[in-house]
């Protein structure tokens, strides 16, 4: 009687607890079904070390979208060209925008006059992507008088402009079949924007000035961690196998822009990156914080690159903008301050002159 006294209390103790640990797991399983409920995501656990160190790690949000995209100008759809009359045209110009070191690069097939870069290496998909410095204000707003020649430019002054500065070469002729064709794609491109507009998301996404000057020690740890892995770590890109351009571009060096390029003007970059880079990133999910772009932005712009003469430029030196990096300047900021600010003090100095 002993011995079978001894294993009922056992047999009941093991019930007991077993019943406990019954309670306990409809206890989790409720939890997770609640939160669950409530819209709390889990983490998934996989059988890898690396997979539970990860599920422990609450994931960052997403960035805030920098414009809301209601409103933003998208190109005209492509599949309409062909009732243009001069859709041959158009359909020419957006190829050689598209591929222009095929064309007209080192080892051109129609001229060789540019330094191997494509159009849209800075106007990003042909020039139709939103805040990717797209051909949207184009038709609208040129002709125009700017600051920078002190002259009024026509569409195709200002592509010869990219040409000699962007594409460190030489510019088209005016009559040639390429001009008149890489017009008539940003004409199209600009159709039913109203005249004198600038539309929403054209251009380059304008980014907050620092309280500080933009660092290119600090922009380098960036650029190493964040853009090297597609223009490598000496900055030269990776160039297509059969030579007709790249596949990344070069952002310094003999075969990258020149001094007289609009992104060598340090907010002009900045803006490119924050809205563009890296790989993936885009203005609806930035991947970049303010002060790298700015860095990121310093360090490429502090590195070698061809030069230009720019003594035509800026004939009425009050109109240079903030951060052109070559003097003389209208205020007492150095050429330094130019380049890699603060820039607020400028600012403000030049809008109290006005």
């Amino acid at each position: 009687m002993d011995q079978l006294g001894k294993t009922f209390i056992k047999l009941i103790g093991l019930m007991v607890g077993l019943l406990a640990l019954i309670t306990s797991l409809v206890g989790v399983i409720g939890l997770v079904i609640y939160l669950s409920y409530a819209g709390v995501q889990l983490p998934e656990f996989g059988t890898g070390d690396e997979q539970i160190l990860a599920a422990a790690v609450v994931p960052e949000p997403k960035s805030k979208a920098l414009m809301d995209p209601v409103g933003m100008w998208t190109a005209p759809d492509w599949s309409t060209v062909d009732a243009e009359a001069n859709a041959a045209d158009i359909k020419y110009g957006r190829e050689l925008i598209a591929n222009t070191a095929a064309y007209l690069g080192p080892n051109g097939s129609v001229r060789k006059i540019s330094n191997g870069l494509n159009c849209q290496n800075c106007h990003l998909n042909a020039g139709t992507a939103p805040l990717g410095n797209n051909y949207g204000a184009v038709l609208a707003t040129y002709p125009k008088v700017r600051a920078r020649s002190g002259k009024s430019e026509d569409i195709p002054k200002r592509i010869n402009d990219c040409f000699e500065r962007s594409l460190n070469g030489q510019g088209l002729e005016r009559n040639s079949k390429e001009m008149i064709a890489m017009v008539a794609y940003m004409e199209w491109l600009g159709q039913g924007v109203p005249k004198g507009e600038k539309p929403k998301g054209a251009g380059i996404y304008a980014l907050p000035l620092l309280d500080r000057a933009a660092d290119p020690v600090r922009g380098k740890t960036v650029y190493d961690s964040q853009c090297q892995s597609c223009h490598q770590a000496d900055g030269q890109g990776i160039a297509k196998a059969d030579g007709s351009g790249y596949i990344y571009p070069p952002l310094w060096g003999p075969n990258s822009y020149n001094q007289g390029a609009g992104l060598y003007r340090l907010s002009r970059f900045a803006g490119y990156v924050k809205a563009n880079m890296p790989l993936g990133a885009t203005y609806e999910n930035p991947l970049m914080s303010d002060e790298d772009a700015w860095d990121v932005a310093a360090y490429v712009n502090s590195l070698e690159r061809p030069s230009k003469d720019l003594t035509g430029d800026w004939p009425d030196i009050s109109k240079k903008p903030m951060d052109h990096p070559f003097g003389p300047y209208s205020d007492p900021f150095s050429e330094q301050q130019h380049k890699y600010g603060p820039f607020k003090p400028i600012q403000e100095a030049k809008a109290s002159t006005q």
